[in-house]
């Protein structure tokens, strides 16, 4: 057994600052330490997919960072871990704590993925090792993830077994109060015909995103594909998979780069898939945050299957979860009110912009590859892992 402080002081010096996490009664002195740390941040997310796409966020604004979980949640985080973290070739470190592990007794619920931890990170091709009961150990196995990291660029993972870690008392608090009343939303129209095409919505995006000061990142599918098509810039990141982590990776790199503001252009059916994440960010995104959902009611690369957005009102939703500013209608000029406003706003932005469905007639794939377009966006942010 070690000390909460043995693992945190170690990993802070290999500059570990930023964690995210679901927690698990394993988990709970080594989240209390990191919690009552002023100089390190803890963020509680919704889900382990969205705590892994948080991490991955951090990494890329250059925070190491660390997504802690409950082994029963690795399969809410497979989808980032493996189209995410593995295809961008981001290097977070993984703690996933050891329920139902074989010969222990646990609850009825633990016992499958008791068997099968192990399994599923070599599966996912993220190399493991027993998160370490000893101090003299703590070292020898950070050393080994970093060399991991610096030779892979992909995830490493510390399996925590019962006890591994002594209590450690919690004295502060993660998560502070957004204001008592929600903002009003802003009037803009919400009709059902002639609404706009999404390579127009954008190309106003673009133009009023500069292209010193702002990150845009494109959910998958054809809202990326047709960013790429319409202009292919260095600030840019076309999601490629993990559908529904564009906004959790966009709030990671929000809060590790403050002097940047990132944009994330959302679906309706990626929003949904991960709509717990809403929550998330308005309480811990700032006010660099401009979150934009293009709704076309539609699963639109798939085959234009409809989705459940036409009765889901995701600014009145995004309010209620703490964001600052929030908008909805069909009217174009809710982009301009968004993006070219210079009024204060206490907390990240969000606009639910309906469209219609359709692409373009030979609608290209970006021809950079993830990594590549990761790097490059890397090196234009001035940020490295």
């Amino acid at each position: 057994m070690i000390q909460a402080e043995t693992f945190v002081g170690a990993a802070r010096s290999h500059g570990f600052v930023h964690y995210a996490g679901v927690p698990c009664s394993f988990l709970t002195p080594f989240i209390n330490c990191v919690i009552n740390d002023p100089a390190l941040r803890y963020l509680s997310a919704a889900n382990e997919g969205d705590a892994v796409a948080i991490a991955a966020g951090a990494a890329v604004g250059g925070r190491r960072s660390i997504a802690m979980m409950q082994n029963s949640g690795l399969g809410n985080a497979v989808s980032p871990l493996t189209s995410l973290a593995w295809v961008f070739r981001i290097p977070l470190l993984l703690i996933a704590t050891h329920r139902g592990a074989p010969g222990i007794a646990d609850e009825p619920q633990h016992e499958l993925m008791g068997r099968i931890t192990g399994a599923m990170l070599d599966t996912m091709e993220i190399p493991w090792e027993a998160f370490a009961h000893e101090d003299s150990a703590v070292t020898e196995s950070l050393a080994r993830a970093m060399e991991w990291f610096a030779r892979e660029q992909r995830p490493y993972a510390f399996v925590m077994q019962r006890d591994a870690v002594a209590p450690h008392a919690l004295r502060a608090e993660s998560v502070t109060p957004r204001g008592a009343e929600p903002p009003a939303e802003a009037g803009f129209t919400l009709k059902t015909a002639a609404r706009s095409a999404r390579d127009s919505i954008l190309r106003r995006i673009v133009e009023l995103s500069s292209t010193e000061n702002s990150v845009l990142i494109a959910t998958t599918g054809y809202t990326g594909r047709e960013l790429f098509a319409l202009a292919d810039r260095p600030n840019h990141l076309y999601m490629v998979g993990s559908m529904g982590c564009a906004s959790s990776l966009g709030l990671g790199l929000s809060l590790a780069r403050p002097d940047l503001r990132i944009v994330v252009i959302d679906g309706d059916g990626a929003a949904l898939m991960r709509m717990g994440n809403l929550a998330t960010v308005g309480t811990y995104g700032g006010s660099n945050l401009i979150h934009i959902i293009l709704d076309n009611e539609a699963h639109d690369s798939t085959g234009a299957q409809a989705t459940v957005s036409m009765n889901v009102n995701f600014a009145a939703i995004a309010a209620a979860c703490g964001y600052g500013r929030v908008a909805r209608g069909d009217d174009p000029e809710l982009l301009d009110y968004l993006l070219d406003g210079d009024s204060p706003v206490a907390g990240p932005s969000l606009g639910q912009l309906k469209i219609r469905a359709g692409t373009l007639d030979n609608l290209p794939r970006p021809t950079i590859r993830p990594p590549e377009a990761l790097r490059r966006l890397m090196r234009h942010i001035g940020s490295r892992f």
